[in-house]
């Protein structure tokens, strides 16, 4: 089973609940990792982890997201 075959399922799973099971992508972001050439500072890089983490109950849940938008696995 595939990472997001697993995260689907447990997004099943816990459909009545006010629990979500997202995954974020942050973005090219200026870090040691990234680098300069980065496109994106770390605020902007944290934004969309800070709207998966403060989701209303019926927010989505089973996606994967970037700046609020969902993002094609």
């Amino acid at each position: 089973m595939s990472l997001t075959q697993v995260k689907t399922a447990i997004a099943h799973e816990l459909r009545n609940t006010p629990v979500k099971i997202n995954s974020a992508h942050p973005g090219w972001v200026k870090t040691e990792l990234g680098g300069e050439g980065a496109m994106m500072d770390i605020a902007s890089g944290a934004k969309t982890g800070v709207e998966l983490a403060i989701l209303p109950n019926d927010g989505p849940s089973g996606g994967f997201f970037h700046l609020g938008e969902p993002v094609a696995w």
